[in-house]
């Protein structure tokens, strides 16, 4: 579904990829981790046309990005960001139903809002959260307002910008629980970046780390938990000592 080939991205002296190859096959749930500062979401942004790379390329389905691709590419493409993203002057409805408000395809308010509320039904919100405010959710709704706008239009391919950052364990793990069982429901090809160890074990098909520009490794959780690499064992680990730079 995608593959990345040699994609280098710089800001000024600092070469955040270097020369990133990955691929990722339709349906599959790939997960990104590495340190923050290691350009996971750099690397999605160059996925979604937000970031032009330096070097490289990024094929779609076998094809090279154009223009007009692009958009095509976009319009079967959710996305989950970091920090949720919801417009706050607009309620629930309006935030998840949002690319069904406007543009040509825009679709009648009624038909929208009953699009929205099935959605929220989705990742368990009820119909009473419709004509709220952003701000009058807790932190672990807004997020899952953030996956039922992610997955409003039904997407073929889905991206998670650190979903679980800000939750508590027990949140964490129902918006993991959402991602899998959504992403497994709908066939999705899914890319998340995270450095959430147990956003990993539940989510991921595969797990690449992102290290020093490039993809350090790539394996199922299962070879993760057995590799004898050591920047992929002290990350997954935690541990202060190992080949992986930290601040002392």
């Amino acid at each position: 579904m995608i593959r990345l080939q040699d994609i280098a991205k710089s800001f000024g002296s600092n070469h955040v990829l270097a020369g990133v190859t990955l691929e990722v096959a339709p349906g599959e749930s790939l997960v990104v981790i590495g340190g923050s500062g290691s350009g996971k979401s750099v690397l999605i942004k160059c996925i979604l046309g937000l970031i032009r790379p330096d070097a490289g390329r990024i094929l779609i389905d076998g094809a090279a990005i154009t223009p007009r691709g692009r958009d095509a590419f976009l319009a079967r493409t959710g996305v989950l960001f970091q920090g949720g993203a919801l417009f706050d002057s607009l309620p629930v409805w309006q935030n998840v139903a949002f690319r069904f408000l406007r543009g040509p395809g825009a679709l009648p308010r009624d038909a929208a809002r009953a699009r929205a509320i099935d959605r929220l039904a989705r990742v368990g919100l009820g119909a009473d959260t419709a004509d709220r405010l952003p701000a009058e959710l807790s932190g672990g709704m807004q997020k899952r307002v953030g996956l039922a706008r992610a997955i409003a239009a039904d997407p073929q391919v889905i991206f998670f910008d650190e979903p679980t950052a800000g939750l508590d364990p027990i949140m964490s793990g129902v918006i993991n629980s959402l991602i899998r069982s959504i992403q497994r429901e709908s066939g999705a090809t899914a890319v998340t970046i995270t450095h959430d160890m147990s956003s990993v074990r539940r989510i991921a098909d595969r797990v690449a780390m992102l290290h020093e520009g490039v993809i350090r490794w790539s394996g199922t959780v299962a070879e993760m938990d057995a590799t004898s690499d050591p920047y992929v064992a002290q990350f997954i680990h935690g541990a202060p000592e190992g080949p992986i730079r930290t601040l002392r």
